[in-house]
């Protein structure tokens, strides 16, 4: 069984900053891609930030330039800093990983539980 779990959401002034971890456990074998989505109420989830196991990076284009994303592959474990934070970074933040289990021949998408981001004065 894998899990995936974040932590450090909250609540933040606009123009302050947070950051996201999330760290992956269990029957793990290998993990391609870990990314970090978000969804904010009525809206589709959206692609935030994407790391490649090699360190290549993708970022929306809203948020490029105030958000970094990184990843420490020993401990499975990817990061998402966000600074210069915006009322429309409002959402639920949601990690993804790429992965193959111990317990199956393929890679697939597991994603964690969401964690809640709120920017307001």
């Amino acid at each position: 069984q894998v899990q995936l779990v974040e932590s450090g959401g909250g609540l933040v002034q606009p123009g302050g900053s947070l950051r996201l971890s999330c760290a992956a456990s269990g029957s793990i074998f290998s993990i391609n891609t870990m990314a970090w989505y978000r969804q904010a109420p009525g809206q589709r989830r959206e692609l935030v930030a994407d790391i490649t196991s090699g360190g290549n990076t993708n970022y929306a284009d809203s948020v490029k330039g105030r958000f970094t994303i990184s990843r420490d592959n020993a401990k499975n474990t990817v990061y998402l800093q966000m600074n210069s934070l915006k009322p429309e970074d409002t959402a639920v933040y949601y990690c993804n990983a790429d992965l193959l289990s111990t317990r199956s021949a393929h890679f697939r998408d597991y994603w964690g539980q969401g964690t809640q981001v709120t920017v307001s004065s």
